[in-house]
């Protein structure tokens, strides 16, 4: 579907208008980003499919900002289906409204547009943008976010060589309609094809280097199903930032990367001037998929003189161990010049536990996913949106309960009422035989504990209060519990999923609504005036200019 782009000039009184309308946002810089959405014909893995492009490219246009960036995104939707962008770790502070998910925005029809008006407020680090609705993932649609610290604020580590993006994860030869297909009738999706680095498999992608600099690769899960294990042939790996969060520089050989999660490293190129394999696999599958990427002297002689090195495998302590060793730097500064450990989380007093269940019943002869046996279903309405011009029967606080109840799943658009400046102690609790990898939007969460068996009060005993590090997405092992602490410092509505694309597709995820009585421009931003308006808020007036 071609759809004709509007012109130059109607473009920059757009960006003017949104300027003018956001002046609660600074003086920070502004980025500015135009993106047409299309469908495209893509090879990952050797077959012909139906990706989703952004300007063209799969996968889709780096974003580089630097921390308190205002980023203005203009998505033109091409395709013939509704459409909209999340952006995966970015903690749109009082700001719900841009986050991108069925919960808080309408979609971008086929043939319009929507502006996006992001701050990357006192961030650092790396993520990912993503497209939320219809299993839209399994096409393309989404590409890197790095956010670099602001000049003079000091980084623990030598500005390196060079700066490469790893987008990797499992993928399907099916298209996206087909995949979409299988979960709505019911039914579980096969194991995937194959794993792709960036948009290819095997041998697809080269990153040069010079002998004796070092360089940071930074690494996302963006797969739909399957963890993965990261390494490069001959070379050790120094982990440095974990979503935003600077760790100890603890130097691993191969790094677990659950679904959803972004990690960088460092690697110094010390080895013989040769080629060497960078290998991503599967990890906890009964059939291990692998794809190598070549690292590259830029003296090599040429050619690989050994196979791609083997990886862990199905054994979850190694994971185990490897996770509970990511600490966070306490001396580092993080966005802003403080060091990052003058938080002192383990000293604040918690005001709520909530345990999250994740399970998979069957509910009316179809296979789901549920959260404390609730299984979410999209509203009419945005949840955001209902909130905002008070309709009701959108949705109920407090359908979903604080804990596991062990009665029968049933579906819901479910909501958590939660207060502005609390602070959660959340145990999420998997039963179940496969990994599970869990999202907060909006915030970050300390992660304090994690371990095999049944979570009771005793296992705060074994807690680290002091040095754990903070993110915003976290894996679960199985028969495995995994407690964090997080501060509600962000008024809004905010998705809580599962990255198992399949899994939060159907149903285990909801929203935590936190609310402040205040309802002061200091806790969140107005509604904005460019705001798509769809269900029972249609033709209701998001605010005068």
């Amino acid at each position: 579907m071609e759809m004709k782009r509007p012109s130059r000039v109607m473009e920059l009184m757009l960006l003017v208008l949104f300027l003018v309308m956001n002046l609660t946002m600074g003086d920070d810089p502004y980025r500015f980003y135009t993106w047409n959405v299309t469908y495209g014909d893509i090879y990952p893995l050797g077959v012909k499919q139906q990706g989703i492009l952004i300007n063209g490219q799969f996968p889709g246009p780096g974003i580089l900002a630097v921390t308190n960036d205002n980023l203005i995104v203009s998505v033109f939707n091409s395709l013939d289906e509704p459409f909209l962008l999340s952006w995966n770790g970015v903690q749109q502070r009082r700001n719900s409204w841009q986050d991108g998910v069925h919960g808080t925005n309408c979609p971008i029809p086929p043939g319009k547009n929507f502006t996006y008006v992001l701050q990357v407020k006192d961030q650092i680090g790396s993520y990912f943008y993503f497209p939320s609705l219809a299993f839209h993932k399994a096409a393309g649609g989404y590409g890197g976010i790095r956010i670099d610290s602001r000049p003079l604020i000091p980084v623990p580590f030598d500005p390196p060589a060079g700066d490469y993006t790893i987008l990797a994860g499992d993928w399907y030869k099916m298209n996206h309609t087909d995949l979409k297909a299988i979960l709505d009738g019911g039914n579980d999706l096969p194991i995937p094809d194959g794993l792709l680095i960036n948009d290819r498999g095997s041998n697809g992608f080269t990153f040069p280097v010079d002998q004796g600099k070092t360089y940071r690769f930074r690494i996302s899960n963006v797969g739909l199903t399957t963890s993965i294990n990261f390494r490069i042939q001959g070379h050790k790996i120094v982990l440095v930032e974990v979503e935003g969060d600077h760790t100890l520089q603890t130097t691993y050989s191969s790094l677990d990367i659950h679904l959803g999660q972004s990690y960088s490293v460092l690697v110094t190129a010390d080895q013989l001037p040769q080629d060497y394999y960078i290998v991503v696999s599967t990890r906890f599958t009964s059939q291990v998929l692998s794809a190598t990427s070549i690292l590259r002297y830029s003296n090599s002689g040429g050619g690989i003189l050994a196979p791609p090195p083997g990886g862990p495998t199905i054994q979850i302590d190694y994971s185990l161990n490897q996770a509970r060793s990511i600490r966070q730097n306490l001396t580092a500064s993080g966005p802003r010049p403080n060091p990052q450990g003058s938080y002192h989380y383990g000293m604040i007093n918690t005001t709520r536990t909530i345990r999250l269940a994740n399970s998979a019943p069957v509910i009316n002869g179809k296979q789901r996913y549920a959260v404390n046996s609730v299984s979410f279903i999209p509203a009419d309405t945005p949840l955001k949106l209902a909130d905002h011009f008070n309709i009701p029967g959108v949705y109920s606080l407090g359908s979903i309960s604080d804990y596991p109840t062990g009665g029968g799943a049933y579906l819901q658009a479910s909501v958590m009422a939660a207060d502005f400046r609390s602070f959660f102690e959340i145990v999420f609790e998997n039963q179940e035989d496969s990994v599970q990898s869990w999202h907060i939007d909006g915030h970050i969460f300390f992660v304090v504990g994690m371990d095999g068996g049944q979570w009771s009060p005793d296992s705060r005993l074994n807690y680290n209060l002091r040095d754990g590090i903070s993110r915003c997405t976290i894996q679960v092992y199985p028969q495995s519990w995994t407690a964090v602490y997080m501060p509600l410092d962000n008024v809004g509505m905010w998705n809580v999923r599962s990255e198992n694309w399949a899994r939060q597709y159907l149903g285990q995820q909801f929203y935590l609504r936190v609310y402040s009585p205040a309802m002061s421009l200091r806790d969140e931003y107005p509604i904005p005036s460019n705001a798509l308006l769809c269900g029972r808020a249609a033709g209701r007036q998001s605010r005068s200019l």
